[in-house]
């Protein structure tokens, strides 16, 4: 590695007072002040792969008091993977100071439920999706169908595939759940027997300024995939919500809870055929457009560093422990479910832009301004759990919660949101939000961006007023619709 080693510290005193390799075991981390000074220490690497990130949290902390460059090895689980090896270094991230203890899964349990199937994943190129393929993948499926609309993301998790040895086993699909002649097709030749449904339209500001898209792919476009699901006897339909649906504020949000309420409808009709599951989970750190991202790239620019509000918390898990939640909760779900993943304890956002600019070697607000920017229109300052009325049950996981909500009738349902589809492109954006609102009790509807409105309310306006409106969803001849699906 081009570096010498001058003193080992270690949090087991029984290896202090030691030597390895003529270098000594000289103490504990907390007293690596004393060591910078004796040996003019440069840089400190936290080999401690296993220990909490609490623990990381204080020993990154300790080497940034005495300003030494901080770098870690990988995770025990790309470890013991084969995936990277010790000599890997690279610097220590948030990631690692935000992590929990490894979770506990049934291993052999999510293994049966992919093994020698087929398995599609939606949104197969996204954050989330790209980690469904990859944890699926090594449960030995018969096929996994990777369906994405965005190429370059689809081939980016095909070529990935392959360098991991499952290129026989992988389908890369150019596909969009809207375009319902070309799913029909992928169900028709390939029949899967799981579907995880990641595809979704999620970034809540931009859909608040475009409410029908938020609609149209997140509700409209899982309802029909939900229906050839069941078209094609699939055994089990996983969908991934988020914690945003929970009595929504945003648009976004209400267009999953609205998802949700045509996935329990559809169960509740047909209890015996396909198993229809919903997994609420919060923020994953690192995914495409959150925050994480968002504030490394502002510090490398100098600054500020925008926070929308002193207040606000957030929950985070990492992309590959919230799916293998996800994954748990696919294999033990009876149908109807809502589970809900244990997210830990909330984080405050201005907290951790004052970590990542620290973990860069600068100082908040002397290096880098923060900047509160004020809550953009529809987020909220902290997410909550559950909705109205619905019930918790506990689940045979300790990190897995499960709600029940009494599902609405089906025909009802599907009549609802025939409706809003036939009129949203109709309608100014304000007006969308207040039809939503009338199948989603729970939702309110933020004011402040009818104040703030900057595009066109609905670019489909002129296209549409000329030719007639479609037939409900249940009726409606395949491929009609223009597609409009976005990478989860």
């Amino acid at each position: 590695l081009g570096l010498k080693p001058v003193v080992f510290l270690d949090d087991d005193s029984a290896k202090w007072n030691s030597y390895l390799h003529g270098v000594p075991v000289a103490g504990a981390p907390e007293s690596l002040n004393k060591w910078t000074r004796k040996f003019n220490l440069s840089k400190v690497i936290i080999a401690m792969p296993s220990a909490p990130a609490k623990r990381l949290a204080l020993v990154a902390s300790l080497a940034q008091q005495n300003k030494l460059t901080c770098v870690t090895v990988p995770a025990i689980d790309q470890l013991t993977s084969g995936q990277l090896s010790v000599t890997q270094l690279r610097p220590v991230s948030i990631e690692d100071l935000l992590g929990r203890e490894p979770v506990s899964l049934e291993n052999e349990t999510i293994r049966q439920t992919f093994e020698n199937r087929v398995v599609m994943v939606t949104g197969a190129g996204g954050s989330i999706g790209s980690e469904l393929c990859r944890q699926i993948a090594a449960c030995n499926p018969q096929r996994l169908l990777l369906a994405e609309r965005c190429e370059v993301q689809l081939f980016q998790i095909e070529q990935e595939m392959i360098r991991r040895g499952f290129g026989s086993i992988i389908v890369p699909l150019v596909a969009d759940i809207l375009d319902q002649v070309r799913m029909r097709t992928i169900f028709e030749t390939h029949r899967p027997v799981v579907v995880v449904h990641a595809a979704a339209h999620k970034h809540v500001p931009l859909m608040e300024y475009q409410p029908c898209e938020a609609v149209m792919n997140n509700s409209v476009g899982s309802a029909r995939l939900a229906e050839l699901a069941v078209a094609f006897g699939v055994e089990r339909f996983l969908m991934i919500s988020s914690d945003k649906a929970v009595n929504p504020t945003s648009v976004m949000g209400a267009s999953k809870r609205l998802a949700e309420i045509y996935l329990q409808a559809l169960f509740a009709r047909r209890p015996w055929g396909t198993k229809f599951i919903c997994v609420r989970f919060g923020n994953v750190l690192g995914s495409s457009g959150s925050v994480v991202p968002t504030f490394s790239r502002q510090i490398a620019a100098g600054g500020p560093v925008t926070v929308t509000h002193a207040d606000m918390v957030r929950y985070f898990m990492t992309i590959p422990e919230a799916v293998g939640l996800v994954l748990q909760s696919c294999a033990q779900g009876d149908g109807g479910e809502i589970f809900v993943l244990d997210m830990g304890e909330p984080v405050k956002i201005a907290a951790l832009a004052r970590q990542m600019i620290e973990l860069s070697g600068l100082k908040p607000d002397v290096d880098i301004e923060i900047e509160y920017v004020g809550l953009r229109p529809g987020e909220k300052l902290f997410e909550e759990l559950k909705c109205q009325g619905e019930k918790f049950l506990p689940t045979r996981h300790p990190r897995i919660m499960s709600f029940v909500h009494q599902p609405e009738p089906l025909v009802q349902v599907q009549s609802d949101l025939a409706r809003l589809e036939e009129e949203m492109y109709s309608l100014q954006v304000a007006q969308v939000r207040n039809r939503i609102q009338m199948l989603v009790p729970e939702y309110v509807p933020d004011l402040a961006a009818d104040n703030t409105e900057h595009v066109t309310p609905n670019s489909r306006n002129s296209a549409r007023s000329e030719r007639a409106l479609l037939a409900p969803l249940s009726a409606r001849r395949p491929g009609t619709m223009p597609a409009v699906l976005t990478e989860a």
